[in-house]
């Protein structure tokens, strides 16, 4: 399969899964969870216009006037996935099943539906425009961080919900979800955490370092440091190992060098020699 046919396959896929999660979880039950899709629900129930279309149409807008201030850099991913996505929410509405009416069901099981989809779009290179857009462009007008920027836009919106459907409760449900959609979003494009990262600050950097690779067979990465407060300069070794070798590797260091100073981080993806390969 080339590129270009798996990239747009995964974003026609994340956008029904999106598409099927507003249908089934979220649209029935009122939870507006932010976004373009949130307010297009307040106006579906307002005004009884169609989700898909109502977002299409919100879209439109943003689109234009992020080419206007942002440059032409969304390409025509963006379109597809802004246009796939509202087309396929009103072609599945009609045969899409609700399966619960609980609210706190429909949040969480509609974020983590809504996060899986779009996850997908986003690993594939697209996006559904929208607050993304609506982000950039704030940030851009009045150098408001993007992070800062779509959390006030998807807080407008949850608060509009709960204002148009007179129901504080029904923003607090639309809060877990959009958290929920968030994380799914994130674990979706860096997956789950398969590795460690060992940052190790040893007197005796040279003979933890042998031992790793002699008892553990891993890799060793040696940066030289030098401390703010002793302005002494020291080995720094980098070590990656595989979740089941964490123990091994804190009891060699502490075996060679008590004192030793050690950093542990998540590594959410690892290529080359001993992990995954790198794929095109």
């Amino acid at each position: 399969m080339s590129k270009w046919l798996r990239n747009y396959s995964g974003i026609t896929l994340g956008a029904f899964l999106t598409a099927v999660a507003l249908n089934m979880f979220l649209i029935p039950n009122k939870v507006a969870a932010g976004g373009v899709s949130g307010m297009a629900t307040i106006l579906h129930y307002l005004l009884g216009w169609p989700v898909g279309l109502t977002m299409l149409v919100l879209n439109v807008p943003l689109f234009l006037a992020s080419v206007k201030f942002l440059g032409v850099r969304f390409g025509i991913k963006t379109l597809y996935g802004a246009a796939i996505l509202s087309v396929v929410i009103d072609l599945t509405a009609p045969y899409t099943p609700v399966l619960t009416r609980d609210l706190l069901l429909s949040s969480l099981y509609g974020g983590a539906l809504s996060g899986v989809g779009m996850g997908l779009v986003f690993r594939f290179g697209g996006t559904t425009a929208g607050t993304d857009l609506a982000a950039a462009i704030i940030n851009k007008l009045t150098r408001i961080s993007v992070g800062q920027s779509l959390l006030a836009v998807d807080f407008f919106v949850i608060a509009s919900a709960g204002v148009a459907f007179a129901s504080a409760e029904l923003s607090l449900y639309a809060l877990i979800s959009l958290f929920l959609t968030t994380y799914i979003i994130d674990l979706i494009q860096e997956g789950p955490s398969t590795a460690k990262v060992f940052f190790v600050m040893s007197s005796r950097a040279e003979t933890v370092a042998g031992n790793i690779m002699n008892e553990l067979g891993r890799g060793v990465t040696f940066f030289q440091g030098r401390g703010g407060y002793t302005d002494q300069v020291r080995e720094v070794l980098l070590c990656v190992v595989s979740i089941g070798e964490v123990t091994r590797l804190k009891e060699l260091i502490h075996n060679v060098d008590p004192q030793a100073f050690v950093i542990v981080a998540d590594a959410h993806e690892v290529l080359g020699e001993g992990f995954a390969q790198i794929r095109r």
